[in-house]
């Protein structure tokens, strides 16, 4: 459903996508049954003329039945919501891939910067490449980002990946992703971090494997003097 408004391009975003898809139906399906029926009552028993109102305690096995049956169904919805919020959310935060390519992503007051491995595949070395607001990453490849804040917390959002992680002042978080489709698409801060919160979004592009070396052959490894601290 989602990916009619927004493109899919992680690898575990088709996942997120059927979550969200089946919290719809499940709530929508709720919402319109409950509606139908409350229509209906307001319909059936209207006021009439000659006919006393009559207060209904809820107390009798026919009339708790309204009650019990719809609540035991619901329950049994939200155990399907649960173990499937289970599943996605093993896949997405916990099942980290062994084989990755890290990037530090380092969020503030109102800009983001990325720093990717050079072509020792490793940070915190001489190549290493850091680019404002510009974060390129290679099709097919798992990787590992590190997210720092310098300042307030900000969030880390890339709706084409279903991705959002909160950035905290004095913590590294980890995540990762697998980028599964080319193109070029929008990085936002989805926390309120200031005045110029609206303005701090940033671009990702996702290259094959022949473009993203292209691009890291061009660009300039970040000089000493302005390196960013090791963490």
């Amino acid at each position: 459903m989602l990916e009619y408004y927004i493109p899919r391009a992680s690898s575990y975003a088709g996942d997120i996508d059927f979550l969200f898809t089946v919290i719809t139906l499940i709530v929508g399906f709720w919402f319109i049954l409950t509606m139908a029926i409350f229509l209906g009552f307001v319909v059936f028993f209207k006021r009439k003329d000659g006919v006393k109102a009559k207060y209904i305690e809820g107390e009798s096995h026919a009339e708790e039945r309204w009650i019990s049956i719809p609540h035991y169904l619901v329950i049994l919805c939200d155990i399907v919501l649960i173990a499937g919020t289970v599943v996605v959310w093993k896949n997405v935060k916990q099942d980290m891939p062994a084989d990755t390519v890290p990037i530090r992503v380092i969020a503030q007051q109102w800009a983001w910067t990325f720093v990717h491995p050079g072509a020792d595949g490793e940070l915190y070395t001489d190549d290493d490449i850091s680019l404002v607001d510009e974060l390129h990453v290679q099709k097919d490849v798992n990787y590992k980002f590190f997210l720092e804040a310098t300042d307030v917390m900000h969030s880390f959002s890339v709706p084409v990946f279903r991705l959002k992680q909160d950035a905290v002042p004095g913590r590294v978080i980890t995540g990762w992703f697998k980028a599964t489709k080319t193109g070029e698409y929008d990085i936002q801060c989805a926390e309120m971090c200031g005045i110029a919160h609206g303005l701090m979004g940033a671009k990702l592009f996702i290259e094959e494997k022949e473009g993203h070396e292209m691009w890291r052959k061009n660009a300039k490894p970040l000089p000493k003097s302005t390196k960013l601290a090791s963490k």
